[in-house]
C-alpha cells in the first residue's frame, strides 16, 4: 500500500524574498501583545517626563498640595508602567518572533530536503550553513527591529506631536520637522554608509565558512602538499574583510545615531525659542513650557529606533534574498518523494527491482547520465556493474535509492517508487557509497544509526561477519573512536563499517558503490569476498565497480557505457 501523498507544489516552485519575509513575520494574534506593549511602554516614558516637568515647575510656585496630587500619582503610575509594560514587550514580542524563527528555519529545512544530497552538490557548504544559521537568525529583528519600532515608536511620536500642539501649536510644528528630518538624513546616512557593507556581510560569512571547512577537511592533503599556509592565509583574508564590512556597518549605525541626537537637541533648542513669544505674551504658563521644551527629549528618545529600522530593514531583505537563493528550484513537485509522508515500513521486495525506459540526469546538466535503462534485481542476487568513469554507474545507483528523481518506469515489487516516500524507498533499498559517512563517534553509535535496538553481542557479530573482529580487539572495543568522518580508520575499514550498517539495518537490496576506491589493489580482492559473502543469502547486492571481481563472487554482470546498458 503505498504513502499518502502531500499536495504537490508547483513545478520549478522557489522560494521568493517576499515568501521569506511573509514567513518570518509572527501572526496576528502572537505579535499584536507586543506591539501594544511596545507602545504603551514608550507612552508612558514620554507621559513620565511630560508629567515630571509639568510637577516640578508646578510644585516650585508652591501651590496647594491638593493641584499636584494627581501630577504626583501620574508620575509613580507611569514609571511603574513604564517598567512593567517594557517587560511584557520584550517577553511577548521575543517570544513571537523566536517561535516563527523555529518554523522559519524548519520550513527552509524541509526546503533542503527534496534536492538533497544530489542537487545541493552545487551549492557551497558554508552558504547553505550560512544562509540556514545566521541568515535565518537575522530574519528575527524583521518584527523586532523593522515592524515594531514602526508600529510602536513612530505612533508615540505622532502622539506626543499632538499634546505639544494642544499647548503650543510652533513648538509642535517644529518637533515634527526635526522628526521627520532626522528620518531623512539618519535614514540616507545610513543607506550612503553602511548599506554595502550590510549586503556584503553575509556572503562574506559564508566566504570564511568556506574556507575554514576547506581548511579543516582537507588539513591532511593540504600539508602533505605544503599547501597548508596558503589555505590559512585565505582563512585570514576572508576574516579581514568581513572586519571591515562589520566595521564599516557599525560606523554607518553610530552616525545614524549622531544625527538623531544633533536633531534632539535642535528640537529641544528650537522648542525655547518658538515658545518664549507665548510665554511673553502670557498665553503659555511655567508649567506648560516646560513640557513643551523636555517633551521633544523624550520623542527623540523613542523615535531613535525608527531611522535604525531602516538599517535592520536593509539587513533582513538581504538574508531573505540569500535564503531564497539558497536552494535550488525543484524540476518538478517533490521529484524524490521526499515530502511523502513515510509508512515507517519499506515496500515488500516481492520479485525484485524492475527499470524500464529509465533516464535520469544530475541537477544543473542538460545532457542525460542515463537513458533507456532496462534492468532487473533480483531477490538474492549478486549483480556487478561495470564500466569506465562516467559511464553511469554512481547515478544508477542514486536512482534506485532515490537520490535522484528519474524518468521511466521503476518498480519495487511491482509498485512504482514515485508513488512512495523516499524514506520507505530507502527501507528497502540502502547505499553504501564510496565514501562513507562516519560520524566523530565511536564505533558502537556509528552501527546504532542503523538499528538502535542492536545489544552490544550483536555489534560485534556483524563486526566480525565483515571482517573485522581481530580489528575490534585490537581497537580496544566498540568504545574506540573513528575520528571525524572516519580520519582514524582506512578506507576498506570504513567501507566494512558502512557495510556492517547495512547489515545490520537489513536491506533487502544493498548497492555498493566502488567499495574498492580507497583500497589498495592488492587487497581489493579480499575487501570483495568479505563484503559479498557476509551478506546474507536472502538480500540481493548491485556492486558497482570499475575494477574486475572474481567470477564466483557474482551472479551477473551488466556493462553500461555512455548512460546505456552494452
Amino acid at each position: 500500500m503505498s504513502a499518502p501523498v502531500a499536495p504537490p507544489r508547483p513545478a520549478s516552485a522557489r522560494v521568493t524574498t517576499a515568501d521569506v519575509l511573509r514567513g518570518a513575520m509572527p501572526s496576528a494574534r502572537r505579535f499584536w501583545p507586543g506591539a501594544a506593549s511596545a507602545f504603551l511602554s514608550e507612552a508612558s516614558a514620554v507621559a513620565l517626563l511630560a508629567v515630571s516637568a509639568w510637577l516640578i515647575v508646578r510644585a516650585a510656585e508652591q501651590p496647594a498640595v491638593m493641584y499636584i496630587t494627581a501630577a504626583v500619582v501620574g508620575v509613580r503610575a507611569f514609571a511603574l508602567s513604564r517598567a512593567v509594560f517594557r517587560y511584557l514587550e520584550r517577553l511577548t514580542s521575543h517570544d513571537a518572533a523566536l517561535r516563527q524563527l523555529a518554523t522559519t528555519r524548519t520550513d527552509m529545512v524541509r526546503r533542503l530536503i527534496p534536492p538533497a544530497p544530489d542537487g545541493l552538490t552545487r551549492t557551497r557548504g558554508g552558504s547553505v550553513l550560512g544562509s540556514l544559521v545566521d541568515d535565518v537568525d537575522e530574519l528575527q529583528n524583521l518584527p523586532l527591529r523593522v515592524v515594531l519600532p514602526l508600529v510602536s515608536s513612530a505612533t508615540v511620536a505622532l502622539a506626543a506631536v499632538a499634546l505639544v500642539a494642544a499647548l503650543w501649536w510652533p513648538a509642535a510644528l517644529t518637533l515634527l520637522a526635526c522628526l521627520a528630518m532626522a528620518a531623512v538624513l539618519a535614514t540616507a546616512s545610513g543607506w550612503v554608509w553602511g548599506a554595502r557593507a550590510e549586503r556584503a556581510i553575509a556572503p562574506l560569512r559564508g566566504r570564511l565558512a568556506d574556507a575554514v571547512l576547506d581548511h579543516l577537511g582537507s588539513l591532511d592533503v593540504l600539508m602533505a602538499c605544503g599547501a597548508a599556509g596558503d589555505s590559512a592565509a585565505r582563512i585570514r583574508a576572508a576574516d579581514e574583510a568581513l572586519r571591515r564590512a562589520v566595521t564599516r556597518r557599525a560606523s554607518a549605525q553610530a552616525a545614524t545615531g549622531a544625527v538623531v541626537s544633533l536633531l534632539a537637541g535642535a528640537a529641544t533648542l528650537l522648542a525655547v525659542l518658538v515658545a518664549a513669544p507665548g510665554v511673553l505674551s502670557g498665553a503659555l504658563d511655567g508649567p506648560a513650557l516646560a513640557v513643551v521644551v523636555l517633551v521633544p527629549m523624550a520623542v527623540f528618545e523613542v523615535f531613535a529606533a525608527v531611522p535604525l529600522a531602516a538599517s535592520s530593514w536593509r539587513q533582513v531583505r538581504a538574508a531573505a534574498e540569500r535564503i531564497a537563493d539558497a536552494v535550488p528550484p525543484a524540476d518538478t513537485a517533490d521529484p524524490t518523494g521526499e515530502l511523502r509522508t513515510p509508512t515507517g515500513t519499506g515496500p515488500a521486495l516481492g520479485d525484485g527491482l524492475r527499470l524500464r525506459g529509465v533516464t535520469a540526469s544530475w541537477p544543473g546538466t542538460a545532457d542525460a547520465a542515463l537513458h533507456g535503462i532496462d534492468l532487473d534485481v533480483h531477490p538474492g542476487e549478486r549483480l556487478l556493474v561495470v564500466g569506465t568513469s562516467g559511464a553511469g554507474k554512481t547515478t544508477l545507483a542514486h536512482v534506485l535509492v532515490r537520490f535522484l528523481p528519474a524518468g521511466g518506469s521503476y518498480t519495487i515489487g511491482g509498485t512504482p517508487v514515485d508513488t512512495l516516500a523516499a524514506d520507505d524507498v530507502r527501507r528497502t533499498v540502502g547505499l553504501c557509497e564510496q565514501q562513507p559517512m562516519l560520524f566523530d563517534e565511536d564505533i558502537r553509535q556509528n552501527l546504532l544509526f542503523a538499528r538502535d535496538t542492536a545489544t552490544d553481542d550483536e555489534l560485534v557479530a556483524v563486526l566480525g561477519r565483515v571482517g573485522l573482529g581481530a580489528w575490534l580487539t585490537e581497537r580496544g572495543g566498540l568504545g574506540a573512536r573513528v575520528g571525524e568522518r572516519g580520519a582514524l580508520v582506512s578506507g576498506g575499514q570504513a567501507q566494512r563499517i558502512a557495510l556492517a550498517r547495512g547489515i545490520l539495518h537489513g536491506f533487502p537490496v544493498l548497492v555498493l558503490d566502488e567499495p574498492t576506491a580507497g583500497v589498495d589493489a592488492d587487497a581489493s580482492d579480499a575487501l570483495l569476498t568479505d563484503l559479498l559473502t557476509a551478506v546474507g543469502p536472502d538480500q540481493a547486492v548491485v556492486l558497482i565497480s570499475h575494477v574486475s571481481v572474481p567470477d564466483a563472487l557474482v551472479d551477473r554482470v551488466v556493462r553500461l557505457d555512455h548512460g546505456t546498458i552494452a
